[in-house]
Parts: structure tokens; C-alpha cells; sequence
């Protein structure tokens, strides 16, 4: 599983046009699998612990709205200097959590990449 993580990691940080920082984490409990940020200041497992509330409220209002087989597939933030992208599992066990410079990402080859490694996530951890 380490090693699967960890070329996840470098694929991103060395294919993604803008990587900032990706985490992975278990959305029930929280617990933080793999981080990489290419910023020292930038600490993904913070941030990633905040957008596991964003995550969960949105899987909730889903749920109180009744809006039947309806899943969150992604969430799409954007700052004024970055775009961090919240990609939740096949399975809706894991979230990816991946911070980008908004000048320089191209979203359709990022969404590309974290779709090819998202079904691999929901199988191997």
C-alpha cells in the first residue's frame, strides 16, 4: 500500500501543472493515510481535516434532502491564488484532497489524473 501511495504522490506532484499538496483520508474517522506538499508551510493534513467537515456537511445535506442515489463525486473550491480540489472515493470511504496553484493548474489533466487513481484508492486501502 506504501508504495502505491507514494507514486500517487509523485505522479501528481510531477505530472500536475501548480501541485501545492495532496493528503488522502478515511472520511469516517479522519485518519490521514499519505500527505506530499511541494510547500513548506503548507500543511495538508491540516487542511485536509477541515475539508472532511466540508465533505461530511455536503454528505449530509444530501442525505436530509432526500436526494436519492445521489453521491458526492468531487467539490471544487476556489481561492483567490489556488483551487483545492476535493475528490471523494468510488466507495465514499476516502477523500483526496489536492491544493493547486490557479495560475499555472490545468484542471482537465488534473480531474484526469485523480480520476485514473480514484478507483484504485476505494481497492487498496
Amino acid at each position: 500500500m506504501s508504495d502505491f501511495l507514494k507514486q500517487f504522490g509523485e505522479d501528481l506532484e510531477k505530472n500536475v501543472p501548480g501541485f501545492i499538496a495532496v493528503s488522502i483520508a478515511e472520511i469516517q474517522s479522519g485518519m490521514s493515510y499519505y500527505s506530499l506538499s511541494a510547500v513548506s508551510d503548507f500543511d495538508p493534513e491540516l487542511a485536509s481535516a477541515f475539508n472532511l467537515e466540508v465533505v461530511k456537511a455536503k454528505m449530509n445535506a444530501v442525505s436530509a434532502l432526500g436526494l436519492k442515489n445521489q453521491v458526492v463525486s468531487d467539490i471544487m473550491i476556489t481561492l483567490t491564488s489556488q483551487i483545492h480540489i476535493i475528490d471523494v472515493s468510488d466507495n465514499n470511504l476516502y477523500m483526496i484532497y489536492l491544493a493547486v496553484d490557479s495560475t499555472k493548474a490545468n484542471l482537465g489533466m488534473t480531474k484526469s489524473i485523480l480520476n485514473k487513481y480514484k478507483k484504485e484508492i476505494a481497492s487498496k486501502l
